[in-house]
């Protein structure tokens, strides 16, 4: 028998996350009681998934990232789904569910992707070194390394709408407050702004500026939340947006809204009429 078939009724779920009984509550050792009214919900999403409860700084930061994320209006999949859904007599958890199962690698990954990026630097850089000719020459060999593998795309980078995203700096400059403040140590924030450099010089000097995912992803890979972890975050984020959206959609009289105005059809792009072989 396996050590797994030996398992007992009660360590199946084993979990040092939450620990239960009648009349009691602790996530992670605290009392419920105790962290309700003193703990924000930032703070409460850091205990869960990293064990202790953050700094000041720390909290600050991460939530600086989940309200920067929330919505990006109906031209983002996820939101736009959230709101047809609705219009098909489903229950809003439906909407919302349907929403976050498309923020996939395109949609929603690119922040997991930027982290990656930046630890991949970090890991290049010599132990102790944290100048910035070792932080530029260390992008750009993981730059030239995406582009070895035929990834031209760099993730954190550009933006389809915004030539430069405003939810960008103001991210940046509160990871520069705590860098000061010694909550973080900075050098996510100087290798999130020496991609750019590096990127900038590889495009004959024009710039395409850090993204929402970029600057969320410094917030992440500075507090040290592994990769995967950071795409959950994204998706706790946006669903505060699907919520809104779909609430709203739900006082429209609109049913089985589609993707297009039912004034307009699609572009046919197959055979001409034919008819059908005797």
């Amino acid at each position: 028998m396996s050590e797994r078939q030996k398992l007992s009724p009660s360590d199946w779920w084993a979990t040092s996350i939450i620990e239960m009984k009648p009349g009691m509550i602790r996530y992670r050792g605290y009392a419920i009681e105790d962290l309700i009214g003193r703990v924000g919900f930032a703070e409460m999403v850091y205990l869960l998934t990293r064990g202790e409860l953050p700094s000041k700084p720390a909290a600050k930061l991460l939530e600086a990232a989940l309200v920067a994320a929330v919505d990006h209006g109906p031209q983002a999949p996820s939101i736009a789904i959230a709101r047809m859904a609705m219009t098909c007599g489903v229950g809003i958890n439906n909407a919302m569910a349907s929403a976050t199962n498309v923020l996939g690698d395109v949609h929603g990954g690119a922040g997991e992707q930027c982290v990656e990026l930046f630890n991949a630097v970090a890991a290049r850089l010599p132990e102790g070194a944290r100048d910035a000719a070792a932080i530029t020459k260390a992008v750009t060999e993981e730059i030239e390394a995406l582009a070895a593998r035929g990834i031209k795309h760099v993730p954190g980078f550009g933006h389809r709408f915004h030539h430069l995203d405003p939810r960008a700096p103001r991210i940046l400059s509160l990871v520069d407050e705590a860098a000061k403040e010694g909550a973080v140590s900075g050098l996510f924030a100087a290798i999130g702004r020496t991609v750019e450099d590096v990127i900038a010089q590889r495009r004959g000097g024009k710039r395409v500026p850090m993204n929402i995912d970029g600057a969320t992803g410094v917030v992440f890979a500075e507090l040290g939340f592994p990769p995967p972890l950071c795409r959950g975050l994204f998706v706790l984020s946006r669903s505060v947006g699907c919520l809104a959206h779909a609430w709203e959609e739900s006082q429209s009289d609109y049913r089985n809204k589609g993707p297009i105005p039912r004034d307009q059809i699609w572009t046919y792009t197959g055979p001409g009429p034919r008819q059908v072989p005797e």
